[in-house]
């Protein structure tokens, strides 16, 4: 059965930094486009980032240039770096696993089987 396991979120101050991680089961990590949502009470979960087996990466455009999504297949692990967090990135952060045999890079969350249980992230003003 893949499995996702989150870790890292926590709260901080607006400007602050907080890295997520998520690790998957290796067998499924190889052919892999993998994601993080968020969603922030009252509002429907969004996708913030996305990277394939290629590198290719997505942003959504209130964290483009301010989080870093990366991948260390070795540790078969994906990071999201958040960097001058802000109050509006509070939310409940979610890891998610794609198939993607060809290296298709998704961004809707109904393509996305696989899903962590979420990391909360607080930041305070």
């Amino acid at each position: 059965q893949v499995q996702l396991v989150e870790s890292g979120g926590g709260s901080v101050q607006a400007g602050g930094s907080l890295r997520l991680s998520c690790s998957i089961s290796r067998s499924y990590y190889s052919s892999t486009c993998m994601a993080w949502f968020r969603q922030a009470p009252g509002k429907e979960r969004e996708a913030v980032a996305s990277i394939n087996s290629d590198d290719s990466t997505y942003y959504t455009n209130s964290v483009r240039g301010r989080f870093t999504i990366s991948h260390d297949n070795a540790k078969d692990t994906v990071y999201l770096q958040m960097n001058s967090l802000k109050p509006e990135d509070t939310a409940m952060y979610y890891c998610a696993a794609a198939l993607s045999p060809y290296g298709a890079l998704f961004v809707d969350q109904k393509d996305f089987t696989y899903w962590g249980q979420g990391t909360q992230v607080t930041v305070s003003s």
